[in-house]
């Protein structure tokens, strides 16, 4: 692989690099939920169910899912370029697939292949800002990159809407394509030369991963559908729980396994993904909950709804590149015990005073999350990214951010299965500052969102201030020119 300073020295000091990364997480990350408030309107075209169309986001969100720490683990023997290519290219092809889809099964398959394609882009963007740039400015591109994730997650559903309302529901996909077309040529700016793996790729144990990961979140989605007593609820989550106990007794019986426990051993990553994990859950809750709220207590239009966490993304969109060089400056601890304060405040203040006549309560509520989240999600991945040795980047990256994906997947599902508990039990709020009119399950589920941060805080306090990475990075570009 390339070294950093011939790298950044081609793209003008990184600029070329986050200028292929930044728009390529933002497209990947919109499309995992840019069709939500359109869902209806394919349901009528194609007649389908709620349980079938539930297919259109489920079909995406498990090829994300199980892909992840899988391009992490593949990373170090596979070239950037070529990976990012592929990606791009598959990504591609299935928004090929979805925009012209004659039936809701052509259009799922077309998701799954989108997701594919996707599940490489924000874990290889991360691994190329911590690999490629030199460390005085990683900061800053982890923070670019987060801000594309950040935006993509808040702008997703209100870009869908709107342009599905214009356009129809096939121009999201076109638009999709045309992206992933238009980057395609850019990769060059990536290295193409092929790393040297360490060793055999343990396949058996990457499956393992993957369909304990892929059906942990298949059974959060369809409990948050259907309750957890559905049998494929709770069958899904009990083997995925059977899946994942074998990964890990095969992860102590063979010599490489695909995931390294030395990762663990270290204390900063472990707490990480733990950390990732609870804060995604929460983050997400207040991003499907507060538009929800809006639509069903407040009366406004689905787009409507979501138009108010577009400041947020525009906010965080500024911020994420200043908090990122912050990371770098004052250590781990702090940003992210900030972070989470802020993430448990602005979740109280959504269950204490959301609900009435002024949506000003929830867009402020969403802004407070957002900021939070993006201060912690941006200084976890540069304290793993620092902390693990160069072997062991790759698939660390993969498996936190896996993890990352997953709370997405599993926060929305409990809080939802809460929500729908509350609503048919009919009681007051839990919160005596809450005094909307209605709403007073969705007033809980924010209240069960801050308890679920002070959880967090708890295990985040574990963490402790590094002084710079763990583990210096050796220079490849040296070895390859030493071999030339």
């Amino acid at each position: 692989m390339t070294s950093a300073s011939t790298t950044t020295g081609r793209t003008g000091s990184g600029l070329g690099l986050l200028a292929v990364l930044m728009p390529a997480i933002l497209v990947t990350v919109t499309a995992s939920d840019m069709v939500n408030l359109m869902l209806p309107t394919i349901g009528s075209e194609f007649g389908a169910s709620e349980a079938e169309l539930a297919w259109v986001v489920t079909g995406f969100l498990l090829m994300f899912s199980v892909g992840i720490p899988l391009y992490g683990r593949v990373s170090d023997r596979v070239s950037l370029r070529r990976l990012f290519a592929f990606a791009l290219l598959t990504y591609a092809v299935g928004s090929l697939v979805c925009a012209v889809s004659p039936s809701l099964a052509v259009l799922v398959t077309g998701r799954i292949v989108t997701g594919i394609g996707a599940a490489a882009i924000p874990v290889l963007s991360v691994f190329a800002v911590t690999t490629l740039l030199p460390p005085e400015r990683r900061g800053v591109g982890i923070g670019v990159v987060s801000a594309g994730a950040g935006v993509g997650t808040a702008a997703g559903p209100a870009l869908g809407g709107g342009i599905g309302q214009a356009l129809g529901w096939h121009a999201l996909f076109w638009i999709t394509l045309a992206v992933s077309l238009l980057l395609l040529p850019a990769v060059r700016v990536l290295p193409d030369e092929t790393p040297r793996g360490s060793g055999r790729l343990d396949l058996p144990g990457g499956v393992l991963l993957g369909l304990g990961a892929g059906l942990v979140l298949f059974g959060m989605t369809r409990a948050q559908v259907s309750g957890f007593t559905e049998p494929l609820s709770w069958g899904s989550l009990v083997t995925a729980v059977a899946a994942l106990v074998l990964l890990g007794v095969r992860t102590v019986r063979v010599d490489q396994p695909f995931v390294p426990p030395p990762l663990f051993t270290n204390r900063v990553y472990r707490t990480g993904v733990l950390v990732a994990f609870l804060a995604m859950a929460v983050n997400l809750g207040g991003l499907v909950f507060v538009p929800l709220q809006l639509v069903e207590v407040d009366r406004l239009a689905p787009g409507e709804g979501a138009l108010v966490m577009v400041p947020a993304g525009i906010v965080t969109a500024l911020l994420s590149p200043w908090i990122g060089r912050l990371a770098g400056r004052v250590g781990t601890r702090l940003p992210v015990l900030s972070g989470l304060g802020l993430i448990g405040l602005f979740s109280l203040f959504l269950s204490s005073f959301t609900g009435g006549s002024s949506v000003v309560f929830a867009g402020v509520g969403v802004l407070g999350l957002s900021i939070g989240f993006m201060l912690v999600m941006t200084t976890v991945i540069g304290a793993a990214a620092g902390e693990l040795p160069p072997e062991q980047v790759g698939v660390g990256l993969g498996i936190l951010q896996g993890a990352q994906f997953l709370g997405a997947g599993t926060g929305p599902a409990v809080f939802g299965v809460l929500a729908s508990a509350r609503q048919q039990g009919g009681s007051a709020a839990i919160n005596p500052l809450y005094s909307g009119d209605g709403g007073s399950a969705y007033s809980d589920v924010f209240l069960a969102m801050a308890a679920v941060v002070v959880l967090t805080f708890v295990v985040a306090a574990r963490m402790r201030p590094t002084a710079g990475p763990a583990h210096p990075r050796a220079d490849p570009g040296a070895e390859a020119e030493a071999g030339a």
